[in-house]
């Protein structure tokens, strides 16, 4: 096994716990959350985990007693086996007023968010960990602001800049951002994401839906997969699953309120009707994307048709990452007018639009970056960016810079 690999939210983590009394973490399976927590927690605070069966059927049938033996400051681990428990925490936080009393992990996040909505509004601060960043799995600084094209955010990324060539790029993209498979605790990649998968299916979906074929699942988990980076169409999705389009709409809910997907909305304003108002699906992790589509080896993917779409779904997600890490939604969104002008990545920060290419290429040019199809809205507009596999950055413009993958 590998030495603890720092992540992004440690400094997060600990802003939040001095704010509120619970701070709960979510996340998908995998990605490290009770790692995180075990590592900050203090010597004095314990550790439970509700997969012990004795300690979840008691925090079930006798919430009292389980609060009565554990005191705060206490780590509860996949608290979404007892939500009977929450009421209890909550009486304990009211009743001694100290922040960071109960650190909470929690991964099924439909049932175990409406508990917590309903039991702990106003005291507990929800807190999201995804997979890997590049930075965190390189064991480079990757506490950073989070990711706009402007000359103060990109400052602090040059350092510790890393040249990645195109093939090392898409052996992490196949590879994927899981804590195990990079740091290479498991090698069999495709082994983990079957594996995954029969879990996921096996402990997430069965929960939360009622699906009796789980044969079409994996049909639709695919079939999503071959659609990361591309605008979400439920008719298409449906048909190639053989599901009604409201069942794609809730089997697809489930997988973004599990930090698999993420629905990147189009930016619109009031003072046009030219624009899509379609989101695009990203998978976030590219790994569990390649393994869906079969893909079986970096050299393939990268040379396959959805190497610029697994390259996109990349970049997206180290941009979405680099803002939850900071406790902070992104601001992001794409752009495209009816007739087909895209821009893949618009960050709107203090009422100004940062336009974001990303191409898989090494060799890219200003008109790559189509800024003139903003140049109608009322909006101010700021510095865009491209990224791409370039081998360092460069400015295009005034207005424009080349930035690396490796630099994110």
């Amino acid at each position: 096994m590998t030495d603890y690999c720092s992540r992004a939210l440690e400094r997060a983590w600990a802003r939040a716990s001095a704010q509120f009394g619970v701070v709960l973490l979510t996340g998908p399976r995998q990605v490290g959350k009770t790692t995180l927590l075990r590592h900050l927690a203090e010597p004095t605070r314990r550790y439970v985990t509700l997969d012990d069966l004795a300690l979840r059927d008691l925090a079930q049938q006798d919430p009292a007693l389980f609060a009565q033996r554990f005191p705060p400051p206490l780590l509860i681990d996949e608290i979404q086996y007892a939500p009977r428990l929450l009421p209890y925490v909550k009486m304990q936080v009211d009743t001694v007023r100290r922040p960071g009393q109960y650190w909470l992990t929690g991964a099924q996040q439909f049932p175990l968010m409406a508990g917590v909505t309903e039991s702990l509004a106003g005291r507990v601060a929800v807190v999201n960990l995804y997979g890997f960043s590049a930075r965190e799995a390189d064991r480079r600084p990757a506490d950073l602001p989070p990711f706009l094209p402007t000359a103060s955010a990109l400052g602090p990324r040059r350092e510790g800049y890393r040249l990645l060539a195109a093939p090392e790029v898409f052996q992490r993209l196949w590879r994927g951002q899981y804590p195990a498979v990079c740091t290479g605790d498991v090698r069999d990649v495709e082994l983990f994401y079957r594996s995954y998968l029969q879990t996921y299916l096996e402990r997430d979906v069965r929960s939360l839906l009622n699906i009796g074929d789980l044969t079409a699942f994996r049909r639709f988990l695919r079939a999503a997969a071959a659609r990361t980076g591309q605008l979400l169409n439920y008719a298409d999705l449906a048909r190639d699953t053989g599901i009604s389009p409201n069942a794609a709409k809730q089997w697809l809910s489930v997988l973004v309120a599990s930090g698999q997907v993420h629905l990147l909305p189009p930016y619109h304003t009031n003072v046009t009707r030219r624009l899509c108002k379609t989101p695009k699906l990203y998978f976030l992790d590219t790994g569990l994307a390649a393994y869906l589509t079969e893909w079986r080896t970096p050299e393939t993917l990268e040379a396959g048709a959805m190497a610029g779409a697994i390259f996109e779904s990349a970049v997206v997600a180290e941009v979405l990452k680099s803002w939850s890490n900071q406790l902070q939604e992104a601001p992001a969104y794409f752009y495209r007018e009816a007739a087909g002008r895209e821009i893949d990545l618009l960050l709107v920060s203090d009422g100004v639009l940062h336009p974001v290419e990303i191409k898989k290429a090494g060799l890219v040019s200003a008109r790559d970056l189509a800024t003139h199809c903003l140049e109608d809205l009322p909006i101010p507009r700021g510095p865009g960016a491209l990224v791409c596999l370039a081998p360092e950055p460069l400015p295009l413009r005034a207005d424009l810079e080349i930035i690396p993958f490796g630099m994110l």
